[in-house]
Formats: structure tokens, C-alpha cells, sequence
């Protein structure tokens, strides 16, 4: 009995382990993207954060505010973190000042890493509806949104190039 006592609580302990590196991965990850988004969006002149290479494309800006206002709403649902922002309003905004959406993007940064760094990482395995039409986990949740706020960032490297500005050197790691 002692035997099989020691044999769960090291299972036990071992699972609680790896959730807790899961967390510190992920937010690392977010960490990084934040610094990397930065680098995009200094790398845009002020004068092109309206640049659109079509009239149905989304602006410069508009491409980081859509990634901001995915972020708010993916985090939240995913870690019951309430949101700030209302869903969408930050693209709704029209903002094209770089100094203001640069803040925002930031601090829809900031809302992620901190969600995810007081979020049990035990419960990430935890299925949710997201938008209220996707049963995914919690962990599978925050993949999506990186997902989409990496696709995003990408668009924006050829709005970058039309700006004649060469775009931020790829920062995998």
C-alpha cells in the first residue's frame, strides 16, 4: 500500500510539474511574439500605419487592432480573464496614430501574458466554447489565438515592404 501511496503522489507531482513548465512555455511564447509585434509595428513609419495595399484590405493599423481585439477575446474566454475591450472595438476604432495603437497592442499583450501566468495550468485541459460556437480546450484555445496573431503579423510584413521599409528579421527563438 505504501508502495502504490508513493506511486501516485509521483505521478501526482510529475503532472503538476509539467503543467507548470506548459505555463512558463507559454508565456515565454507570448514574451516573445509581444517583443517581436513591437518590432513591427516600429518599423512602420507613422505616415503608412493607414496604408492599405487595397481599398478592401484592412489598414496597417487595423491588421494590429483586429490581432488585439482576437487576443482580448481568445484570453479571456480561455482563462475567464475579463476582458477590458469589447469585442472588436479596438478595430471599430480607426485608430492610425502609431503611438496609440502601438499602446494598444501592447496592452493586449500584456492582458495574454499576465492571463495565462495566474491561470492554474491543470485546467488548461478544460474544454470551452469559443465565440460560443467552438468546444476546444483552454491550452487549444490560446494555440488558436497565437496562431491567428502570427498569421496577422505575417500580412503586415508586405504592407511594411510597400512602405519601403524592410521588415524585422524572423524571431523564431
Amino acid at each position: 500500500m505504501k508502495y502504490i501511496l508513493t506511486l501516485f503522489a509521483t505521478l501526482l507531482l510529475t503532472t503538476q510539474l509539467i503543467a507548470q513548465t506548459n505555463t512558463a512555455d507559454l508565456v515565454k511564447e507570448w514574451e516573445r511574439a509581444k517583443a517581436y509585434t513591437k518590432e513591427y509595428l516600429d518599423s512602420m513609419p507613422a505616415s503608412s500605419y493607414g496604408l492599405k495595399p487595397t481599398k478592401e484590405m484592412r489598414s496597417f493599423a487595423g491588421q494590429f487592432l483586429h490581432l488585439s481585439d482576437a487576443i482580448y477575446g481568445f484570453v479571456a474566454a480561455a482563462t475567464d480573464e475579463k476582458s477590458p475591450v469589447g469585442f472588436g472595438e479596438l478595430e471599430k476604432s480607426n485608430d492610425e496614430n502609431k503611438a496609440s495603437v502601438t499602446a494598444k497592442v501592447m496592452a493586449a499583450y500584456d492582458f495574454a501574458i499576465a492571463a495565462i501566468k495566474k491561470y492554474p495550468a491543470a485546467k488548461l485541459s478544460e474544454t470551452v466554447k469559443i465565440f460560443g460556437r467552438f468546444d476546444m480546450t483552454r491550452e487549444l484555445a490560446l494555440s488558436k489565438c497565437f496562431e491567428h496573431q502570427t498569421h496577422h503579423r505575417g500580412q503586415a510584413t508586405v504592407y511594411i515592404r510597400l512602405a519601403g521599409v524592410k521588415p524585422p528579421a524572423e524571431k523564431l527563438f
